[in-house]
């Protein structure tokens, strides 16, 4: 689950992108959330991420939300695979100070080149306050923390940055201190906006949950209870409210919020959609199946192959090192690698 991206609080800030150069190259395509990597014992999970790259996964998300450490995973997961991408959506800045966090994530981007995208959030009000700390000012307690770390920095380099962002002034902070933005828990309604105020220039990665099994009828009534989950926290219903969804729909999950959420498990579906991120803008989607499975349930969908009709980008004809490329056969399976290899 993304956390950071409340924006109340503050106004956005010039800042600076790109401190530490030569940094790495974040994916395109589509990655796939791994939060179900976190409920496995880490040897079963080392197994399992191994299974993901020779099945062709790319780029795997992980949160910091679970009880396990990220960059920790992080770093197991890399030195177990030759290729995977390890993104974090996100890391939370009320976990580390600027310095801890330089130190972790430049030391994986020495080892592992190329490999590794640090996302950076401010989390969730009730998630800090279990910290022990306080929420207030989002916006600038990242704006400064992004500092922090620019002016902490010394002679290290950096791995692409970003930050987990909704709100307006916080999509706008990302572009302007960071390479981009990952989202969570957004219609395509609101890459097309977070691209509209940025320009074309900035990284975004939304997700996109894809219900596991969700074919015919009543599959939508399966997702709620996890839905409420997310409903829950002011930060979501605060950004859907703003794409024209009512309070009526955040209280009954209606089947409007439903299908701007998630898509069935389904080949013409999932196609579609992840075109209409593309063409909204989107550079990379992040796919999470829902509600979470079993880390077995998951493995066995990734080798069945979760298939969808090809389709071209229409943002762009790109090769390595820029946005986009053509969008695969295949989501899971052998493919994926092509969906992959053109990030920026």
């Amino acid at each position: 689950m993304t956390s950071g991206s409340g924006d109340h609080g503050g106004s956005s800030g010039d800042g600076h992108r790109g401190a530490g150069a030569a940094r790495g190259v974040l994916p395109g395509g589509v990655g796939l959330w791994g939060g179900f990597l976190d409920r496995l014992p880490a040897a079963e999970a080392l197994a399992a991420v191994r299974d993901l790259e020779q099945a062709g996964i790319t780029t795997v998300w992980l949160p910091e939300y679970s009880g396990v450490d990220p960059f920790v995973r992080a770093a197991l997961y890399l030195q177990a695979t030759d290729r995977l991408i390890v993104a974090l959506g996100v890391a939370t800045i009320r976990a580390r100070d600027p310095e801890a966090m330089v130190a972790a994530a430049s030391t994986l981007n020495e080892a592992f080149p190329g490999r590794f995208a640090l996302g950076l959030g401010t989390s969730h009000q009730h998630l800090t306050e279990q910290r022990g700390a306080s929420y207030s000012r989002p916006l600038s307690a990242i704006r400064e923390y992004v500092a922090a770390m620019d002016a902490t920095l010394g002679r290290r380099v950096l791995p692409p940055r970003f930050l987990g962002a909704l709100g307006p002034r916080m999509i706008e902070l990302a572009a302007a201190a960071t390479d981009g933005l990952h989202t969570y828990f957004t219609p395509i309604a609101h890459t097309t906006a977070a691209r509209a105020c940025i320009g074309p220039d900035p990284w975004i990665a939304p997700s996109q949950m894809v219900a596991v099994g969700a074919t015919g009828t009543g599959w939508s009534d399966k997702l709620r209870e996890y839905l409420g989950l997310c409903l829950a926290m002011p930060n979501y219903q605060r950004n859907l409210l703003r794409f024209g969804f009512t309070h009526a729909d955040l209280a009954t999950t209606s089947d409007a919020l439903i299908d701007a959420l998630v898509v069935p498990d389904d080949a013409t579906a999932l196609g579609t959609r992840l075109t209409e991120h593309q063409a909204a803008g989107a550079d990379h989607v992040a796919l999470q199946l829902v509600p979470p499975p079993s880390a077995a349930k998951v493995l066995d969908r990734i080798a069945e192959g979760l298939h969808t009709p090809s389709a071209t980008n229409p943002r762009v004809d790109a090769g390595p090192g820029t946005r986009g490329g053509a969008v695969a056969a295949t989501v899971y399976g052998l493919n994926a690698k092509n969906l992959n290899e053109s990030g920026r």
